[in-house]
């Protein structure tokens, strides 16, 4: 999904979403423009002589398009589903998203998932990332309240995904906790961790034989540092550098638990792929003597959920340098919260693939200690993040149009990590009126995906899979119906809620059959 939040802007956030007195100007900060020229040569110095690559995808690599059931799904409270954290969230604050919307009916999938399909069909992708809503088949999180319509919802999907010859992608959880569990502590509270568990046992279970698949949890930065942390997002709780941490570490253990309850229990009979899905920004450094600054950075925004699941613990320097401010700020303990020995086994290589988001990009500089005060990760990492001015706006805040950094960025998972198959699980670019003919999303994808097979080719990164983010206009979160990422339009003011093809489905569509993104590949 297009965020509108990410580390930078603790700046601009120093409230709950619930509590702003003057949302629509914050929004208005954020919200996505339409109206901006894609070529590199249009404001791009880094990157004005590029040439779309004419080398092909490699053999096998596989196209999806992604969704999540919070925002495209509707029904709410349909058929026995419990409320959901962002169903409430919204519901008591509604102030929180830019345009007033909601979710109760978003695209309406939750009617219309064949209209879904026949799109999946018409583009040709071999696979389609889902998400279940928890929610919807535990109205309360745990396994002793089943909700049969909710199953029966998502056994005729993936059935129909089966009969469509498209491979199915399933997230556990793209951030929508039941409500029920929020109330007993969310994320922060260890039992999170066994309950996360049960249900994604279940989820094996009823599901399993349909996916091919699994994301455990998405983006776990997001429901962190923003639900936890910053409190831009549900459940909109204000603890940056305290709960946000808590967070961090219940979220790895849950991964952890279900990915190691599909290898155990499942894998030998379902022979599915399973991994958790984090998303990074590209941190480059400004000068050669803010390599270190950048790095940190990369660790903290990244490497604080890779580096358990990839390799072991916490990043070093991630509880080097919490450890030392939570020292200065007179607590008697680090804020982070440290794994056990025997947790740090339960983590390390609980994954199949490396599952990436990516959409923008920022430069780093070294910068003096920040000030002791109120924690925060951006004072616990301790560098300057900026952008440049150069840089093409794709948004009017902090989405900045950047292909290279897609190409770097794969080129620090494969020397950080070492030789790991990596699917991009998520990009794409929003506009606001969601044209038809929606030539700078065509561009934004070309040069974002040509810099991506340059890391294939030059440094032989073993990237296998694309994920467009989206199939069509949804519910973006805090942005409402504002912004519009789909390659399929829909008008909301439209009962029917048609599903209509832009520009961009066609150009996927031949990108998917020909393997190239020029005319001819050689």
């Amino acid at each position: 999904m297009i965020k509108l939040i990410n580390t930078k802007e603790n700046n601009i956030v120093n409230k709950s979403y619930a509590d702003h007195k003057n949302m629509k100007t914050w929004c208005g900060l954020l919200v996505f423009g339409c109206i901006f020229a894609l070529s590199a040569a249009d404001g791009d110095d880094d990157d004005k002589n590029y040439v779309v690559t004419s080398r092909p995808f490699p053999d096998g690599f596989m196209f999806g398009l992604a969704t999540a059931a919070h925002q495209i799904e509707g029904a709410w409270n349909e058929d026995g589903k419990g409320e959901q954290i962002w169903d409430t969230w919204i519901h008591e604050h509604p102030n929180v998203v830019f345009d007033g919307s909601n979710g109760d009916v978003a695209v309406d999938s939750y009617h219309k998932y064949m209209d879904d399909i026949a799109c999946l069909k018409e583009v040709g992708v071999q696979y389609y990332r889902l998400s279940i809503s928890w929610a919807r088949i535990l109205p309360n999180g745990r396994n002793s309240n089943v909700n049969k319509p909710g199953i029966d919802y998502y056994l005729n999907v993936l059935r129909a995904l089966k009969d469509a010859g498209i491979q199915a992608m399933v997230t556990l959880y793209h951030w929508d906790l039941p409500t029920a569990l929020q109330n007993d502590g969310g994320w922060t509270n260890p039992e999170i961790v066994d309950l996360f568990g049960d249900y994604a046992r279940l989820c094996y279970q009823l599901f399993g034989e349909y996916v091919q698949m699994w994301n455990t949890i998405n983006e776990p930065k997001q429901i962190c540092h923003g639900g936890y942390g910053i409190g831009a997002y549900a459940p909109g709780i204000l603890s940056p550098g305290v709960d946000e941490y808590k967070c961090s570490k219940y979220v790895l253990l849950a991964h952890a638990r279900a990915w190691r309850i599909y290898n155990d229990e499942f894998r030998s009979t379902q022979n599915g792929k399973i991994t958790i899905v984090i998303d990074s920004d590209w941190y480059e450094p400004g000068t050669d003597a803010d390599k270190e600054a950048a790095e940190t950075r990369m660790q903290f925004i990244h490497g604080l959920y890779g580096h358990p699941v990839y390799k072991r613990d916490w990043p070093d320097i991630v509880k080097q340098r919490i450890a030392m401010r939570s020292q200065l700020e007179g607590y008697s303990e680090s804020r982070l919260p440290a794994f056990t020995e025997d947790e740090i086994d339960y983590v390390s290589g609980t994954y199949d693939f490396i599952a990436l988001n990516h959409y923008t990009t920022y430069m780093i500089s070294a910068s003096d200690e920040p000030a002791i005060g109120t924690p925060s990760l951006d004072n616990d990492a301790g560098v300057t993040v900026w952008q440049k001015d150069t840089w093409q706006t794709a948004a009017i805040d902090w989405f900045k149009y950047v292909p290279w950094g897609a190409g770097k960025l794969l080129r620090w998972l494969k020397s950080t990590y070492g030789d790991i198959d990596i699917m991009i699980t998520e990009n794409g670019v929003s506009d606001q009126n969601g044209t038809l003919t929606d030539d700078h999303r065509i561009r934004f994808y070309t040069l974002y995906m040509s810099h991506m097979l340059d890391a294939v080719y030059e440094e032989n990164v073993r990237l296998t899979g694309f994920t467009a983010w989206t199939i069509m206009d949804n519910f973006e979160w805090t942005l409402g119906y504002i912004g519009k990422s789909g390659i399929y339009y829909v008008d909301m003011n439209d009962p029917d809620r048609k599903r209509v093809p832009k520009k961009s489905s066609t150009w996927y569509a031949n990108v998917i059959k020909t393997g190239c993104l020029v005319d001819s590949c050689t």
